[in-house]
């Protein structure tokens, strides 16, 4: 369906009525939790979407313990008879948050790199890390990210550059905004500022915020963008899988929609309940 464009006026809504819109909207099937074996135990988050390299389909998961951000690692999995175990001779990562896309004929991979925890662990040090090779054991890191900034995602533009959406915050972003910037090749991405990425304008209230997760390249000059939006109130924190639309030629969005919660998925314990119990991300 082709939606036209328009550049959101006025205040954006609110993640409790974009849920509400949501309610009214889905009435999703219940979805599936994937099983995860040979992690001694420990928790599988934050996966990316399966993908395939030399023909064999994996997905990156956050492995760590339930009660702990201490030895978060980012592993390779693959599938067997119904389970995703971890795929021998790949890689292994001190990172977080992973994700995946593919440039030219290389693999783009990256997560959010902590520092600091043992000794601050209320002030944590973080920033994003990016690899990239055409083979998982070929994956060198080539640029980072400025500090405090995670949720940046890349995508190839047919004119050979490279869209890049950050989450700025503070002055410019606040809790955490989305934000967009072009670059001409890959290689610019270890030298760019990020932080001189635009804002999206009209996304999210002042006291809560977002960020993109997965980029699609769709037609007509436009970018699909797969991201959340989250806030807090007494109960916890509540995060909401998003999509939007963003168009390269105006650089304007269309308004989120919430696409899937956590009621749409079978019971399981959360990594800290009971504030984590409304988080799907």
């Amino acid at each position: 369906m082709n939606l036209p464009f328009e550049h959101i006026e006025g205040l954006p809504k609110t993640a409790r009525e974009l849920f509400e819109e949501f309610e009214e909207r889905e009435h999703l099937p219940m979805g599936e939790l994937l099983t995860f074996e040979g992690v001694d135990g420990k928790d599988v988050y934050n996966i990316t979407a399966p993908f395939v390299v030399d023909g064999r389909t994996y997905i990156a998961g956050r492995v760590e313990s339930r009660d702990t951000e201490l030895g978060s690692q980012v592993r390779f999995f693959e599938e067997r008879n119904g389970v995703w175990i971890p795929a021998p001779d790949t890689p292994t990562f001190d990172l977080q948050d992973p994700f995946v896309t593919k440039i030219g004929r290389e693999l783009i991979f990256g997560g959010v790199k902590i520092s600091g925890i043992e000794k601050y662990p209320k002030e944590l040090d973080y920033h994003t890390e990016f690899f990239r090779g055409e083979h998982l054991q070929a994956l060198t890191k080539f640029a980072e990210g400025p500090p405090h900034t995670k949720d940046i995602r890349l995508i190839q533009l047919p004119s050979g550059g490279v869209a890049v959406f950050t989450r700025p915050q503070g002055a410019i972003g606040g809790r955490g905004k989305i934000g967009f910037i072009k670059l001409p090749s890959l290689e610019a991405l270890a030298t760019a500022d990020l932080l001189e990425a635009k804002p999206i304008k009209g996304q999210f209230c002042d006291d809560e915020w977002g960020g993109a997760n997965e980029l699609h390249l769709l037609e007509d000059n436009r970018i699909g963008v797969l991201g959340h939006i989250a806030y807090n109130d007494d109960r916890g924190k509540h995060y909401y899988p998003t999509a939007f639309t963003f168009d390269l030629e105006t650089e304007t969005a269309l308004p989120l929609t919430i696409i899937v919660a956590r009621k749409n998925f079978p019971p399981s314990l959360a990594k800290c309940s009971p504030e984590l119990d409304d988080v799907t991300n």
